[in-house]
């Protein structure tokens, strides 16, 4: 083989393998992506129905039932209101009329099963995004504070 046509193959076979790491890094990527939806979002069929992702909101007030380990309670963005269901220990910082990330997947009977919870951690602190979207549906619906 003449040294011209290895150097080809060398170049060749380093393009597949690095075409071929490349769409592993992806895949991966891809498969561990989770996106973030309010109640009014998941109720307008933006959510994905075969994936995780996470919902998020305030607790509603008077949702929270307790049947051993399995909570249920509504997360709302003052305009939508979703009922989640989660199995195992809460932050200590979870309670109602606060803020609420769960990540899950959503049932097709519109509960959504939380894998995992997460609380806000002091009075001050909303994700920007939960933020957002609890001040655009306060201001769609006209309970805005201004």
């Amino acid at each position: 083989m003449k040294t011209r046509h290895k150097r080809i193959a060398l170049i060749a076979g380093g393009l597949t393998v690095l075409g071929i790491a490349t769409a592993l890094v992806l895949n991966a990527f891809q498969s561990n992506l989770v996106f973030f939806f309010t109640p009014t979002q998941v109720m307008a069929g933006e959510a994905p129905q075969e994936r995780v992702f996470r919902i998020g909101g305030i607790v509603q007030a008077g949702s929270v039932r307790r049947d051993g380990l399995t909570v249920l309670f509504a997360v709302t963005d003052n305009a939508k209101t979703i009922p989640v269901s989660y199995t195992g220990i809460l932050p200590d910082l979870f309670s109602e009329d606060k803020g609420v990330v769960a990540q899950g997947k959503l049932k097709p009977d519109g509960l959504f099963q939380a894998r995992e919870v997460l609380a806000k951690h002091d009075e001050n602190y909303m994700p920007p995004e939960a933020q957002h979207a609890l001040d655009e549906a306060s201001k769609n619906t006209g309970t805005g504070k201004s």
